[in-house]
């Protein structure tokens, strides 16, 4: 009986310091998986600050367009091919032709068809439109000559930004030697150099990419954004207000949040289908982003 409890303090010191011992190990066991997830966190936030660098940077040329420098001679007999001077002439006016003769006068060694074509083909067919602009704001520009910056080419734009090599072999590049050799003298003229691309924020959709934009985007989102806002958050507000606050503890109450419930498990193609099968093809809406994607969006959003 005696030895019985001699025995004990010791098991107990035993037993006490395993257990310390366990404990100490669950703690640098968790303080070691603690590392390990901010390791992670930071590795995960790092790769996505990363990945937006990369995007950014290389959508970053988007916001510069090159141009070219001309002098432009409104041409009366241009702008007025009939005699009619009234605002329908000023706006069906073949202005190609004012930057087409700046061209040929800037670079006169151009004489032949295809040399012609590759010296014409140096501009963007924006050009036109941007003299146009000019004329229909400020008619009193007829009969004279002014220096204005035009749109040139997307392919001139990749060159003089560096994206196309000029030492590969000339049928291995889409610009020509020649062309070459005259946008090195627009710019030693001062003539050629990239500006901020305004085009991009106030144009929409265009096969050429020097006028392509995002404006239709833009408008497109804020209207499906506002549509979709003015929609399901009174809708939302007073359905929740009337389930939790007025709606009668029933059968149909409880069908109806069950329904709720059930619908937050449904995938986003099936409204996206639901929107095409019954709003477009049932109801006949109009192919409209804005209208039928905010319909589908009110949806999405009342599920939840």
């Amino acid at each position: 009986m005696n030895n019985t409890n001699n025995r004990h303090p010791f098991a107990n010191k035993d037993t006490t310091a395993i257990i310390k011992a366990g404990i100490r190990r669950r703690h640098r066991a968790e303080q070691r998986f603690k590392l390990y997830g901010l390791i992670a966190i930071c590795v995960g936030l790092l790769a996505v600050l990363l990945l937006f660098v990369d995007i950014f940077s290389k959508g970053l040329p988007a916001f510069q367009q090159t141009s070219i420098r001309l002098d432009i001679y409104f041409d009366p007999q241009v702008i007025y091919e009939d005699g009619q001077q009234d605002p329908q002439t000023l706006a069906t006016a073949d202005y190609s032709q004012l930057w087409k003769k700046a061209l040929r006068q800037e670079f006169p060694e151009a004489t032949d068809r295809l040399e012609l074509r590759s010296l014409y083909s140096l501009m963007s067919t924006g050009a036109t439109f941007q003299l146009r602009e000019r004329v229909m704001a400020d008619p009193s520009l007829i009969g004279q000559t002014r220096n204005v910056w035009l749109l040139a080419d997307d392919t001139v734009d990749s060159f003089h930004k560096g994206y196309l090599d000029r030492r590969l072999e000339e049928g291995n590049r889409p610009i020509k030697d020649n062309q070459i050799a005259w946008l090195d003298r627009l710019e030693e003229q001062g003539s050629l150099e990239t500006r901020f691309n305004t085009l991009f924020f106030t144009n929409g959709d265009s096969r050429e990419p020097e006028l392509a934009g995002i404006k239709g985007s833009l408008l497109g989102s804020f209207y499906t954004l506002l549509i979709t806002l003015s929609l399901s958050f009174p809708i939302g507000v007073a359905t929740a207000v009337y389930l939790e606050e007025f709606a009668p503890k029933n059968r149909w109450t409880d069908l109806i949040e069950v329904n709720i419930n059930n619908l937050a498990a449904v995938p986003s193609i099936v409204f996206g289908l639901l929107g095409l099968a019954v709003y477009i093809n049932f109801f006949g809406l109009p192919r409209s982003t804005p209208l039928v994607g905010a319909l589908v969006l009110t949806l999405m959003s009342l599920r939840s």
